[in-house]
Parts: C-alpha cells; structure tokens; sequence
C-alpha cells in the first residue's frame, strides 16, 4: 500500500487481476431506486442514515448506487480496511467531489471573485493544493486557537444569559432553540473568519446583515436536495436551483462587505505581529483568499458546529451522572460560573473531550467521508477503478456492535485510559471509523477551531446549568449536515454554585 501523499499511480493492486469486474458490485438498479422511493417503496421517507441502513441490509457491506441525471455511479463501504486502503492510497491531491452547484455559482456565476482558486470545499487538483499550502499555517497553527479562545469564550457567556432568559416557566428552553444555538455559531465563526461581531445573538426581529447570514441553514438544505437527492437542475435551471444561487449571491455580497470593512480597521488599527487574526493573516497573502476561506468557514463550521454541540449536550442531559461528573472536573478549572477561560485553563480537561468524543459517536455531523479513489484498487473482491467516488458508512460503524462493544450507550470513559474494567475501550477500535473531521491532507482545515468552540460552549453550560431532556428520543434530520430534527426543549436549571 502506498504511503498517505504518494501518488501509487503505477501500482498494481496484487489482488487485481483475481477480483470480480465492477460491473458485477451488488447494489440497487435505478428502476429499483425509482420504485424504492416512490409513496410505501421500500426507500419511501427514509432519510440518509435510515437509508444507509437499509441498503446495507439489502446488498451487504459493498454495494453501488447507479449515477443518475449527469452524476456518477457512487460505491458505499460499511468496512474499515477499505477505508484505510482509500486513505492510504489517495496520493498528493485527494479528490473529494463536493457540491456542483457550488462549483457552479464560482466558476459560471462569479468568476471576478473566486478567479482560479474555488476554495478548499469546491476545488480540486493543484488549485486545491495551492489553496490549501496558504491556508494551511493560518488555521491549523495551534497558536491559532490561543488567539481567539477569550473572544469566543465572552460570546458564550453572552450566549449564556440569553438562554437563561429564553426559558419558560416550566425552565424549558422554546422549540426554536435550534435557531438561537445556530446564531450562537454564527456570532462565534463571525469572529473567527471575519474579526468582528456579527450582533446576530439577541434579537430575532433585527434585519442586519448578520441576521441574513442565518439562511445558510437553507443553503444546507437547498444544497442537500439538488445535489445529494435527485435533481433535474443540470438541464433545467429549477426554482429551488434559482433560489440557491441567490442565497449564494447574499452570502458572498455581505462577507466581502465585512471584509472591506475589517480591511479599512486594520489600516486605522494595526495591532502586533504576533496576535494576528487569520483574516488579517489571509489579507497579507491577497484578498481573493481571504474572501474565500470566509466563506468556507461560514459554510462549513456553523451548522457543523452548533449541531455537534447539541448533540453532545443531548446526550448528558440524558445522562445526568456524566453530566455530573463533567461538572466537578469543570470546577477544578472554574471555581466560579463566571470564571473567564484561557487557552491554558483548558488544557487538561480528559473527561470533556471524552464526552465530545462520544457525543460525536453516537450523534455526529456527517454520516461519513467521501473520497474518489486515487487509483485502480480492489475493494471487498471488486474491482474499483481510480476516480471512483466511495461513500464511507461510518456513522452505521459507530453504533455497530461489532465494532463498537455497548454501541448504543454514552459511555464517555471508553475514550479514556484511566477507566473501570467492565469499559470497554475505543482505543481497541479500528480508528479508520471514528474520523469526525476526516483524515490526511484533505481532513477539515478547521478542527483545532471547531474542537476548541465544543469545548469552550459545552464548559460553560455544564458549568452553569443542569440539562434534563423531558421528550422521546431526539432525531436528526438529513441535509448535507445532520441537523437537529427535533425541538430543542431542554430543561434547564441553575447551578447553585
């Protein structure tokens, strides 16, 4: 096998020339998938997960789903070992097929701003490399997360005195809280992509920019129907199609807007070398770049993040003992519910990464990672040409008792060393399934910056309220993201202390 960034183009995969021809991959016809979906198919209101779930019990842990209007065939893996040697042999410039509508609106719509470089979600190749070695020291510098660790703390305790005014009589926060928790990662990401505060947290009536950004919610969900679900769009430019492209026109207006602005600060403010922003730090390299990486972190680290979080948040409200035992190991760090947090403060926090770790198991983001492959290879006894696109089924994985032991319980102490025998432990578990923020050179630039905005969000709650979850079990709902589906009406009570 080829050494993750080695191109293995010329390999030859040993078991090539015995493996079964691709066209023999077991896997639903487009006839099958068109009666499957239709009003009491068998695919009928299922969403991806409950999808994925089901083909896998139809045609096993390898299958194909046929490319249908201008799209290619997809193959769906269910086996770690595939998604090693996928990973291992994916060479110097990963492919990664994303959003064509994306790609669509930069390359055919608005060429004059994103020129050559798509962004690290849409481009491919050499453009994506070359976007990516700019970016790459900007946000994945571990120095990067000290810089704004106090700024997105003080917009979470801001965040904390809006919910605890948010709450009924009953101490329940409303059913739009997913809304108020999305403009929490909005305000956040504000100051991380663009230095400045958006002032989205307060006011559900206020008509700023920032208030318009909240519509990358419909972004995901527009996105997921004309490019993960069936559609026409390639040949017809459809309403919803239409729709999205000017939603994309809103969001690229206001952020080179706010970019012009942070740009006409700077020149009244430069402020010392050493805490510089990672917009200030884009800006030096040009502004094509800087318009663009906002962008990226506006659209991948909003829902991505706030969803996480609830998700996490769901699962010790569910578990009042963890949620107990996070809290002690939060005071040993916050004497004080208002005690304000430094980079250094949360440096030795085991037992809340354990909790994310596990909350993102059972709950995560994404159903899983994507790639093309990076060359011709044998997957489960088939061939697979190079440039395939592999869906990887790790978020089934995750909660598979064959590789997770107790998979569908919370146990955040499997995550660490130090844990009572009857645990088991995820450290004994092909780690090729557990890749929240994928794996390689194409993982997401942005983890140090989302683990950092979990930890800081999920410190503060803990730290200052119980959470009880009163309701049937909480649901996700599929778009590109997997989004909270059901009404956030966590119970929530003061600390005493």
């Amino acid at each position: 096998m080829q050494p993750n960034g080695g191109s293995g183009e010329n390999v030859i995969d040993p078991e090539w020339a015995t493996a079964k021809p691709y066209k023999c991959i077991p896997g639903p016809s487009v006839w099958q998938l068109f009666t499957g979906f239709s009003k009491g198919g068998r695919y009928a209101g299922l969403d991806l997960i409950g999808l994925h779930y089901r083909l896998r019990e139809d045609f096993g842990d390898l299958y194909r789903v046929p490319g249908v209007m201008g799209r290619p065939d997809v193959i769906m893996s269910f086996s770690p070992e595939d998604f090693e040697k996928i990973f291992r042999t994916e060479g110097q410039w990963p492919v990664r097929r994303s959003f064509d509508t994306m790609t669509y609106y930069r390359q055919q719509i608005r060429p004059e701003v994103f020129g050559e470089l798509g962004g690290l979600v849409t481009s491919q190749g050499e453009l994506w490399q070359k976007m990516r070695s700019i970016s790459n020291p900007v946000l994945m510098h571990p120095k990067t997360v000290k810089v704004y660790l106090e700024q997105v703390d003080e917009v979470c305790r801001e965040f904390m005195m809006i919910m605890a005014k948010l709450r009924d009589d009953k101490h329940e926060l409303p059913v739009d809280f997913n809304e108020w928790i999305s403009r929490w990662a909005l305000e956040t990401t504000g100051v991380l992509a663009l230095d400045t505060r958006l002032g989205v947290m307060h006011s559900k009536d206020s008509v700023g920019d920032g208030h318009r950004l909240v519509d990358v919610n419909e972004i995901f969900q527009l996105t997921y129907q004309l490019d993960v679900l069936p559609s026409v769009w390639r040949y017809y430019k459809t309403p919803s199609f239409k729709r999205l492209m000017i939603l994309f026109d809103e969001l690229t207006n206001i952020i080179m807007k706010k970019i012009e602005e942070a740009m006409e600060r700077f020149e009244k403010n430069p402020s010392t070398e050493n805490n510089q922003s990672v917009l200030k730090k884009l800006l030096k390299i040009n502004k094509h770049v800087a318009v663009i990486m906002a962008l990226d972190m506006i659209f991948a680290g909003i829902d991505t993040t706030s969803s996480g979080s609830v998700g996490i948040l769901y699962c010790l409200a569910k578990h009042p003992d963890k949620q107990a035992r996070l809290r002690e190991e939060l005071r040993t760090i916050m004497p004080s519910k208002d005690t304000p947090l430094t980079a250094s403060m949360m440096s030795n926090l085991p037992y809340l990464r354990a909790c994310i770790k596990e909350g993102m198991r059972l709950l995560p983001p994404t159903a899983g990672n994507f790639r093309a492959t990076g060359r011709d290879m044998v997957l489960q006894g088939y061939r697979i040409p190079k440039d395939t696109d592999i869906a990887m089924g790790t978020l089934v994985l995750m909660r598979d008792e064959n590789y997770f032991v107790r998979s569908k319980e919370f146990l955040p102490e499997r995550w660490l060393n130090d844990r009572d025998a009857d645990i088991p432990s995820a450290k004994e578990v092909n780690p090729f399934i557990f890749l929240p923020f994928g794996f390689g050179s194409r993982s997401c630039i942005g983890k140090r910056l989302a683990m950092m905005e979990m930890e800081v969000v999920l410190a503060r709650l803990v730290r200052q309220f119980h959470f009880r979850w009163n309701y049937e079990d909480y649901k996700m709902r599929t778009t590109v993201i997997n989004l909270p589906g059901s009404p956030l009406r966590f119970e929530v009570r003061d600390v005493d202390h």
